[in-house]
C-alpha cells in the first residue's frame, strides 16, 4: 500500500524567509525605538513644561517665581478649574497660562469666582474663544512676531518697564477706562481693563515670551513681570493640565478617534488605503488554489515513520498515544463484532473485549487504562504503550483464528 505526500519545507528555510520578507519593517521598528531613546534621554533633565515656575528650563518660568518670592509674593501652583477658583480669593492675582484651552464651563466658573473678588486675572494670549466670556467687549487681531517696544501708555508699570518683549496676538476694544500699551501695528499687545464695579481688572497680554527665564533678564521684562504679578501679595498659577477631571463633561467623553488630531486622521486613513490596496494585491498575485499532479509517490512505510519522527519532535506523546489507541480500537471492533459505530464507547467495547480474551493472560490486563487511558509520561512508556497494543491485537486476531466455528451443514 502506497500514498502520496507534497514536500515540506524545512524549518530553517522557512525562518530564513520570514527573516528576509520582516527584516525591513524590523529595522524600522529598532530605529523609532532608538529614536525615542535618544529623545527621552536628552529631555530627561526638563522636570517641568513651558510657563510652570518650577521648571528651570529656557521655556520655564522659575526665574519670576523667585523673583516674586524676593518681593514677598507666594505663589501656588494649581492645575484644575477647581483649584484655580477656591483659590483665587481676595487680594491675589490669577495667572491664566493657557485660556484657550478650557472649556466655556472652566471659564464661566473662573469668572463666576473671581468677578466680585477684589484683585487681578492675568490672561496669557487669550484667542477669541476664552474672551467671549473673560473680556467679551475685547476683540483680537492676528499676531505678529515680538520685538522690543515702547509703553505708549499711562499704565505706571508698564512706564516704569520700558521697553518690554511684546508681540504676538493684539487687542482692541471700545470700552471706556482702558490702558492700551505697547502698540504692535495700530494694536495693543497688553491691554488692561479694569472692573466698574468692584476693585478688580484684567491684564491682557498677546505673549508670554518675555517670563520665560530665557528672556526675563531681558530690557524690562522683568519689571513689568514683577508689577503685573506683584500687585497682591498671592499669586494663583493656573497650568491647564489635560488630567482635569471639569475639561470634558461626564456624557461629552471623547472616543478613541476622537483623541487622534485632524491632520493625524488623515495619515490613518491614506495608511488604511494603503493596506486594502496590497492586501489586493497580494489576493490578486496568489491567486485561487490550482490542484496538481504529485511529483513523487510516497511508501506507506516512509509515510509513517516521517509522522513518527514529526510527533518526536514535537513531544506530541498525547496526539500520538491516541491515534494508536484510536487505530486498534478501529481493528478490534470487526473482529470481537463490536459494530463501528460503537467502536470508541469503553461501556461497548471492554466487556466484548475481556469475553474475547476469555482466559488469555491479556484477561487480567488493566484494558480500560490501555485502550482509554491517558497519555504516556516519555518516550519509553509511549513505545510500551505501542507494544503493549500490538500484544492485544495479535492476542484477539490469535483466539479468533482457534475458536471453534460451527459447520455449515448443521
Amino acid at each position: 500500500m502506497t500514498t502520496a505526500t507534497t514536500a515540506t519545507t524545512t524549518p530553517g528555510h522557512t525562518a530564513h524567509r520570514l527573516w528576509t520578507r520582516s527584516r525591513g519593517v524590523l529595522l524600522g521598528l529598532l530605529l523609532l525605538v532608538i529614536g525615542g531613546i535618544v529623545l527621552a534621554t536628552l529631555r530627561s533633565g526638563e522636570q517641568h513644561g513651558r510657563l510652570d515656575p518650577r521648571s528651570a528650563d529656557q521655556t520655564g518660568s522659575r526665574a519670576l517665581a523667585q523673583l516674586l518670592s524676593a518681593h514677598g509674593v507666594t505663589t501656588q501652583v494649581v492645575t484644575t478649574s477647581e483649584e484655580a477658583a477656591a483659590a483665587a480669593g481676595p487680594g491675589s492675582t490669577l495667572l491664566i497660562t493657557a485660556p484657550d484651552v478650557l472649556t466655556e464651563g472652566q471659564l464661566t466658573s473662573l469668572s463666576a469666582a473671581t468677578d466680585r473678588a477684589p484683585g487681578r486675572t492675568v490672561l496669557l494670549a487669550p484667542g477669541a474663544t476664552s474672551l467671549q466670556v473673560l473680556a467679551p467687549t475685547v476683540q483680537v487681531e492676528p499676531q505678529i512676531g515680538n520685538a522690543a517696544r515702547q509703553p505708549g501708555c499711562s499704565l505706571p508699570a508698564a512706564r516704569s518697564a520700558g521697553d518690554v518683549l511684546l508681540g504676538g496676538l493684539r487687542y482692541a476694544t471700545s470700552a471706556p477706562s482702558v490702558d492700551r500699551c505697547y502698540d504692535a501695528s495700530g494694536y495693543s499687545a497688553l491691554l488692561r481693563l479694569p472692573a466698574l464695579d468692584a476693585d478688580r481688572d484684567t491684564v491682557l497680554l498677546g505673549s508670554p515670551d518675555f517670563l520665560y527665564n530665557q528672556h526675563l533678564a531681558e530690557r524690562g521684562n522683568a519689571s513689568l513681570a514683577l508689577q503685573l504679578l506683584g500687585t497682591h501679595k498671592h499669586v494663583v498659577w493656573y497650568l491647564p493640565s489635560v488630567s482635569d477631571p471639569s475639561s470634558t463633561a461626564p456624557d461629552d467623553k471623547p472616543g478613541l478617534l476622537g483623541l487622534i488630531p485632524a491632520g493625524w486622521r488623515w495619515a490613518l486613513l491614506q495608511l488604511a488605503l494603503a493596506a486594502l490596496c496590497a492586501a489586493l494585491w497580494r489576493a490578486r498575485r496568489l491567486g485561487p488554489l490550482v490542484p496538481e499532479r504529485l511529483p513523487v509517490t510516497v511508501p506507506a512505510t516512509e509515510t509513517t515513520e516521517g509522522h513518527a519522527r514529526l510527533y518526536e519532535q514535537a513531544h506530541a506523546r498525547d496526539r500520538a498515544s491516541a491515534v494508536l489507541r484510536s487505530a486498534t480500537r478501529d481493528r478490534l471492533a470487526p473482529l470481537i463484532g463490536v459494530p463501528a459505530a460503537h467502536a470508541h464507547t469503553p461501556d461497548v467495547l471492554l466487556p466484548a473485549v475481556r469475553t474475547q480474551l476469555g482466559t488469555a493472560p491479556l484477561a487480567t490486563t488493566d484494558l480500560q487504562s490501555l485502550l482509554f487511558g491517558p497519555a504516556p509520561a516519555d518516550g519509553k512508556a509511549l513505545v510500551h504503550l505501542a507494544d503493549q497494543l500490538d500484544t492485544l491485537e495479535s492476542s484477539i486476531v490469535s483466539q479468533e483464528r482457534h475458536a471453534p466455528r460451527e459447520h455449515p451443514d448443521r
